[in-house]
């Protein structure tokens, strides 16, 4: 049995851990090839760093309040937590439930088909032995639970951190000295000079998408966060992992700021930057911080599909072993997505990127940010509507929340 102070001095390292999840999964291969950066903050000129900087912050205080109102209220689902935000309204964690799966099968096929295409250029085996590949090993890592998938992602989160600051401060040191690109800095000056604030609105609406969007991994990150037992804990990890989200993505922004007359309008803004750079060692560099980008991406979103329906009656019939059931769970979807990759719909499907982030806005970022906080705080604070939430946790079916207003009538 754990003692408190076993507790406290496992905590830092352990809210470090959950935080290098989040950071791995926000790590993908649309942040790894550059096209997010370029899409959502380079094209916002000299706003671009700082609002990716807001994005970040926006993205992990998200996390935050839904790791807290899963841990504080010992919620079993993520379908639960949402009916927890949403409550007394009933119905609405349909909505998440729809965008998860959208992003699940669009980010797996992505990530999975872009892992087998870059490891297909590097080593010259086939795209679809490649496929195979990534494939089996985003499966053994997701299988055996939120023990490993937290390992394997700290580690994964750390080597990834180290070669985006080298990756990219390169990239920015370098800007200026070859034909065609300039400091970032200057390159902020030329686009405010030209552009002053009207690419404010842009700026917000781009904020809230790519957050939005990335929320993708609750349902990993409430089942991985589950030792934070506490409000702080949940707290001091996402500011971990804000630190190694807005340092990765803003030093990536601020490159490609000043290399858009290189590689214009390229699909691999980054890979087309660091080849015209001439060192090899960099472009070394680049292919495994791409792959590690991919696999880890892959890792955190297919775990939270596999943790949600690995506990399903029907799987447990089948078998008594999670292990086996996780197995079975996260087979279907990678399968499921790769055979949406391989034929051909891949290109279809991205656009959905755009639209689930609006998505997100209205049912995942607002929400939580407002009433989840408020609901949150109240809920460490007022004693009877405590209780009434828990009983109501207990029996699911006669889930009503207490209204905001009967905080006074049940203190009086």
């Amino acid at each position: 049995m754990q003692t408190p102070s076993t507790i406290k001095t496992a905590s830092l390292s352990l809210c470090f851990s959950v935080g290098a999840v989040l950071f791995s999964s926000h790590a993908g291969g649309g942040f790894a090839t550059g096209n997010q950066e370029n899409v959502y903050f380079v094209s916002l000129g000299w706003l671009g760093p700082i609002t990716a900087i807001i994005t970040m912050l926006l993205f992990t205080l998200t996390i935050k309040e839904a790791m807290n109102m899963y841990n504080s209220r010992h919620l079993r689902s993520y379908k639960q937590l949402f009916q927890n935000l949403y409550s007394p309204f009933k119905g609405i964690e349909v909505l998440f439930e729809a965008f998860f799966y959208i992003m699940v099968i669009m980010a797996v096929s992505a990530t999975v088909s872009g892992a087998a295409s870059a490891l297909a250029a590097q080593t010259g085996i086939s795209y679809y032995a490649g496929i195979g590949v990534v494939g089996t090993i985003i499966f053994f890592l997701t299988i055996f639970g939120a023990g490993l998938v937290r390992r394997a992602t700290t580690y994964m989160g750390i080597a990834i951190l180290a070669m985006v600051i080298a990756i990219f401060s390169v990239g920015i040191y370098m800007g200026g000295t070859a034909e065609g690109t300039m400091f970032f800095t200057q390159a902020m000056a030329q686009d405010f000079a030209v552009n002053g604030f009207s690419k404010l609105p842009t700026a917000i609406l781009h904020a809230f998408t790519y957050s939005g969007f990335q929320c993708v991994v609750i349902p990993t990150m409430i089942v991985v966060g589950m030792p934070l037992v506490t409000r702080k804990n949940c707290a001091t990890s996402m500011w971990f992992s804000f630190a190694m989200n807005a340092i990765a993505l803003t030093l990536a922004v601020c490159m490609l700021l000043g290399w858009t007359g290189i590689y214009g309008k390229s699909p691999l803004p980054t890979l087309t930057s660091l080849k015209s750079m001439g060192m090899t060692w960099l472009t070394i560099a680049y292919s495994i911080f791409l792959m590690l980008c991919l696999i880890s991406t892959g890792v955190t979103t297919v775990f939270g599909f596999t943790a949600r329906f690995s506990e399903i009656h029907m799987l447990k019939k089948i078998s008594k072993s999670a292990v086996i059931r996780s197995a079975i769970v996260t087979f279907f979807i990678i399968a499921l997505s790769m055979t949406v990759s391989i034929v051909g719909l891949t290109n279809i499907i991205k656009y959905g990127y755009g639209y689930c982030g609006y998505l997100a806005i209205a049912i995942i970022i607002v929400p939580f940010l407002t009433i989840g906080r408020y609901k949150n705080i109240r809920y460490a604070k007022d004693k009877a509507y405590r209780a009434r939430i828990d009983a109501m946790n207990a029996d699911p079916d006669s889930f009503e929340d207490a209204p905001v207003m009967s905080t006074a009538k049940e203190n009086a």
